[in-house]
């Protein structure tokens, strides 16, 4: 199989590769399946990763999320049937669920995390520290995100943190390629007003905090 096949990339021939692997794998051929289901893992860990970053066990927790969607995909195959839904669909529609099942169960099990740094000499030092406040910004986005319609939030991650192409991202989804240039441009715009939102939030925490120190 080529590098191709194995990372199922777009289209080349008005018809979704996806389609045609599952076709052949349906069938039973063996490369096939094993194309198939090592494409999916590929692009549903790091939807995994995206969705579940900051959450405690995030990692093991996506490498199962990943695993259990390949199971369901190898166990769906035997009985699948096109009904012209694109398979992707199928597969981020699993994966958004399990997602979410981990996301409920790492919460029940929060454990706090480590004090940031005290200084901004500190976070803008080329150090344990800085990277520790680099993970957390991006933790911290990774919530935001999860505060957007579902729609907002499966396009951002599928198109930002998957690398996928905006037709990708339209299959997968069930949408258009126009639908989802519109929903992504508006998440980008949600997301923008939510930091805005928490830097103010945080800011206000801050001077509140300065007060009362004085006192």
């Amino acid at each position: 199989m080529s590098q191709q096949d194995t990372t199922l990339t777009a289209p080349d021939d008005g018809r979704s590769l996806w389609s045609r692997l599952v076709a052949r794998a349906v069938a039973g051929e063996p490369d096939a399946v094993e194309t198939l289901v090592a494409g999916v893992r590929q692009r549903v860990h790091r939807y995994c990763r995206a969705r579940l970053r900051g959450y405690p066990g995030a990692e093991q927790a996506a490498d199962d999320v990943a695993q259990e969607v390949c199971v369901a995909v190898l166990t769906a195959l035997p009985h699948y049937e096109d009904t012209g839904r694109p398979f992707e669909a199928f597969v981020f529609r699993v994966a958004g669920f399990k997602v979410a099942d981990a996301q409920r169960q790492a919460l029940g099990r929060e454990q706090p995390v480590g004090d940031l740094p005290d200084s901004e000499s500190d976070a803008l030092a080329d150090s344990p520290e800085r990277s520790a406040v680099v993970a957390s910004e991006a933790d911290r986005v990774t919530r935001l995100m999860e505060r957007l319609p579902g729609q907002q939030r499966e396009v951002l991650v599928l198109r930002v943190a998957v690398g996928m192409s905006t037709d990708e991202t339209a299959a997968a989804l069930g949408m258009s390629p126009g639908a989802v240039r519109v929903t992504q441009h508006r998440a980008l715009a949600r997301l923008r007003v939510l930091v805005e939102d928490t830097e103010e939030a945080r800011a206000g925490a801050g001077a509140r905090g300065a007060a009362g120190g004085r006192r």
